[in-house]
């Protein structure tokens, strides 16, 4: 039985309470204790900047050449508070409620009310680091709309927000480096988990420059290793995100959960060709301004694809803005999971404006316009052309969002300016990850995980500018507290030897598995599997999924993977800089948890958030849950086969908000 370790109490206490009563560790004390961070971006480097401030001895492991490299710079819009700074109606009930509804109801309320208490606080140490948030006119932090809400919650640093927080959080983790508190081990990648006696240890890595197998101990390990988008190959994510160390502390026994609740963004730069290796997210704030339509007549489809139409020659009566059709309440900034299919049901019904027929549009006409007659007011400017009213609309938007403009236009050539965005949902965030207890702990002692690379917060959809507010809530606000009610057991445990069997164990596997791929003799490049996988996993079990196409998923990857093992060639020495070296061990793993997603969705036979069954869908297509027989986390164990694994449940109890199908209308 999954103890989650849910503090009793009423709800908005359960924290406050927890952190009242939990254990701790003194100030002399943390001095003796060593704690393992693998992964460096919002996560970790905030948690590991945070454990050493407290005074434990900190080492930190990225891939990446530096911390500021991590994935976590990509993040664009924006980043949720319940700071009611505009006066709508915010607040920190809301937010959970927004966050659980949005989640589809699959996700702890105890943990998304801790996030949503938390969240005016990451604010607060955001600005005392210098993140440059946008204000308003008096000088105040603004905000903008994401989906799913119906107030303005989201704090933002123009287009790149997530760039500018890991800055903040990259200058604390600078300073601890600087005093010798924390070891920063760049260029390393997480190769094992070592446990001892049960508990978490160490780990086993490799210098990715040399070669070199390292041994690591700790009295705790904590990952922050971010998300598995890149199993489906084409994904938002940087080329190098993965989901290796998760699944290496999944094969000692910690579970995984949820894994089959991946994310689709709505609005991304639509695939262009066959050899493309990433796709580039439009951000969600966007929706903020822009409209999403298609033609409404099939014959100015065949026109736009052809080229002798442009979508600017149609009218407002010849455009079908279908998320406002459907959705009036919430319009444009309904959830991701929503969002997507909408444009997948019409796209898939014919209507998709680009040569593949894989696309929508995203139009800043209306906007422009509007902020240009704002502007005209402003400027006490009396009856102003149209043409100086389109001037100074782009003026705003390109205030607004003027990077992110610049970026579309660099990638396909078109002036967003002048005619509308090409967008086409693509995978961008998993809601799965390794399953923690209240105190982000796995099922296996001394082993944490924190931001995407667990499950906690975001049930089966993640509302947009939240995984910065997990990441950071996890590193600043909740860890901190909740590894010393661990720890407090090793304060007169010593210093971990890494001269063990356990250590001598766990390293033979690592160097027997690289050499095991480096030495075999096949004709087949790594990407090649890579990509025939993502196409499996997008075809099968991506923004659809049914019970025929699961099975076929499972036994193409069974398949896939027996061949990846036979043929695929990997030039160069393990004991040198080799990426071809690197890839093929991330998609080694890739090729066993694609299993396990085909598995949990296909257990999975309800449709929530963002698993959609078609087999269980309303009559207007949207997705029906089964809370009857499908209201817990799904939590595996790993028995040696992936599609053998071992399903654990965690019910889920739903004490302050009805369970209820959701409804954007």
């Amino acid at each position: 039985m999954l103890d989650s370790r849910i503090p009793e109490g009423p709800l908005a206490e359960k924290w406050s309470k927890h952190k009242g009563n939990i254990r701790l560790v003194n100030p002399a004390n943390k001095r003796l204790i060593d704690i393992i961070v693998v992964g460096t971006g919002l996560a970790g480097s905030s948690t590991a900047a945070s454990l050493a401030e407290m005074g434990y001895n900190v080492k930190a492991f990225c891939f990446q050449d530096s911390p500021r490299r991590a994935h976590s710079i990509a993040a664009q819009g924006g980043i949720n508070a319940a700071k009611n700074y505009q006066n709508d109606g915010d607040s920190i009930y809301r937010l959970f409620y927004d966050t659980v509804k949005g989640g589809d109801y699959r996700s702890r309320e105890a943990n998304v009310h801790r996030l949503s208490e938390v969240s005016g606080s990451i604010i607060d140490q955001c600005v005392a680091q210098g993140v440059p948030f946008a204000r308003e006119y008096g000088g105040l932090l603004d905000n903008r709309s994401f989906g799913g809400v119906q107030v303005s919650r989201t704090f933002y640093a123009k287009g790149q927000t997530g760039q500018q927080l890991l800055l903040g959080a990259y200058s604390a983790l600078s300073r601890q480096i600087s005093k010798g508190k924390v070891e920063m081990l760049n260029r390393h990648e997480m190769m094992e988990v070592v446990k001892v006696d049960g508990k978490a240890r160490g780990i086993i890595a490799r210098n990715l420059v040399t070669g070199e197998i390292e041994r690591h101990s700790a009295h705790a390990v904590v990952l922050c290793t971010g998300g598995y988008g890149n199993v489906f190959y084409l994904s938002t994510n940087a080329m190098g995100s993965n989901v290796s160390a998760a699944w290496k502390a999944h094969k000692k026994g910690a579970f995984m959960a949820n894994p089959c609740f991946t994310q689709i963004h709505p609005t991304c730069i639509p695939v262009s060709g066959h050899y493309q290796s990433k796709l580039t997210l439009m951000s969600e704030s966007l929706r903020n301004d822009g409209r999403i339509w298609v033609p409404k007549k099939m014959e100015d489809v065949v026109a736009i694809r052809k080229g002798t139409k442009k979508p600017v020659d149609l009218s407002e009566g010849e455009r079908d803005y279908y998320l406002e059709r459907r959705y009036p309440a919430f319009g444009n900034l309904v959830p991701r999971d929503v969002a997507s299919r909408a444009a997948k049901e019409r796209c898939d019904a014919g209507f998709g404006v680009n040569e593949t027929g894989a696309a929508v549009f995203l139009d800043f006409a209306s906007a422009i316009v509007r902020y240009g007659k704002t502007e005209a007011s402003i400027r006490n400017i009396i009856d102003p052309s149209h043409e100086d009213i389109v001037a100074m609309g782009k003026d705003v938007i390109k205030a607004k969002y003027g990077n992110l403009f610049d970026m579309y236009k660099q990638i396909t050539d078109d002036n967003p300016y002048e005619t509308p965005m090409k967008i086409y949902p693509a995978v961008h965030y998993t809601m799965g990850g390794l399953w923690v207890d209240y105190n982000l702990m796995t099922n296996v002692p001394g082993l944490f995980a924190a931001g995407e690379a667990n499950f906690s917060d975001h049930g089966a959809n993640r509302l947009g500018a939240s995984a910065l507010m997990q990441g950071l809530a996890d590193g600043y606000f909740v860890l901190p507290y909740t590894i010393g009610d661990y720890l407090a057991d090793d304060i007169r445990t010593g210093a971990i030897s890494t001269d063990s069997p356990e250590f001598d164990a766990a390293e033979k596997s690592v160097v027997d598995d690289i050499n095991a791929l480096i030495n075999n003799n096949g004709d087949t490049p790594v990407d090649d599997f890579h990509r025939r996988l993502g196409l499996i996993m997008w075809n099968k079990c991506g923004m659809s999924r049914n019970e025929k196409g699961l099975k076929e998923a499972i036994s193409e990857i069974q398949e896939l993977r027996k061949e990846f093992y036979a043929k695929v060639r990997i030039p160069g020495t393990a004991d040198e800089f080799n990426p071809e070296l690197e890839k093929a061990s991330r998609v080694a793993d890739f090729l066993e948890l694609g299993e396990m997603m085909c598995l949990d969705a296909l257990t999975r036979s309800e449709s929530c958030g963002g698993h959609f069954r078609e087999e269980s869908q309303t009559e207007e297509g949207e997705a029906l849950r089964d809370d009857l027989n499908f209201t817990y986390v799904s939590a595996w164990e790993f028995t040696g086969t992936p599609a053998e694994a071992k399903l654990h449940k965690e019910e889920l109890e739903y004490k302050n908000i009805e369970l209820k199908q959701r409804s954007y209308k």
